[in-house]
């Protein structure tokens, strides 16, 4: 069994594309995923899988939600290994961990606009693109910054979806936990 964290984009943002995270945990059983595990309501979710390639699971999961739920849903998928590459690789260092987010990419965006992301970036902001993965530093917040998801989407061309420092630290954490630990967990 592999285990893996998907990250689905938009859902539960201000009362819209609702999907209650017990139903969203039946869909991924449905589905054949194991020791499914929600995170919070922004949809976060830690499962096992066999045999399938992350973006066969991704395409997967985004035409069972589109069937169950009747709208599009945009699935990044991480393995476990990813993730943690991600959490040990934060370029702005441990001090900065409170203001720091990951927007996690679909694919590998073909060129990277540094000079049209370096002029949009606040005071204090920081931002490094790492295959697929951009970390951002906020310590104004991310309600604050130009950096937001949409720009980053319309800038590299792949979908993308963001999380905070503290999701992707407790996504990490779920996802290493022994297989035998997380069973019957999540809601």
């Amino acid at each position: 069994m592999n285990t893996a964290v998907s990250l689905l984009r938009g859902i539960n943002v201000g009362g819209h594309r609702s999907v209650p995270m017990s139903d969203l945990k039946k869909l991924y059983e449905s589905l054949g995923f194991t020791t499914v595990t929600t995170y919070i309501q922004s949809g976060n979710v830690v499962f096992e899988y066999r045999g399938q390639t992350a973006r066969k699971v991704s395409k997967e999961l985004e035409e069972g939600l589109l069937r169950r739920f009747g709208f599009e849903v945009a699935v990044v998928v991480r393995t476990k290994d990813e993730l943690h590459r991600v959490v040990e690789n934060l370029p702005f260092g441990a001090r900065k961990k409170g203001g720091s987010h990951v927007t996690f990419l679909s694919a590998k965006p073909g060129a990277v606009p540094l000079a049209e992301i370096e002029r949009v970036r606040g005071k204090g902001e920081d931002f490094s693109v790492q295959g697929t993965e951009v970390y951002l530093f906020l310590p104004n917040g991310y309600g604050q910054t130009k950096l937001s998801n949409a720009f980053l989407e319309k800038k590299l061309g792949v979908l993308a979806t963001t999380r905070n420092w503290k999701t992707v630290e407790a996504l990490d954490a779920l996802a290493s936990r022994p297989a035998n630990l997380s069973a019957g967990q999540g809601a």
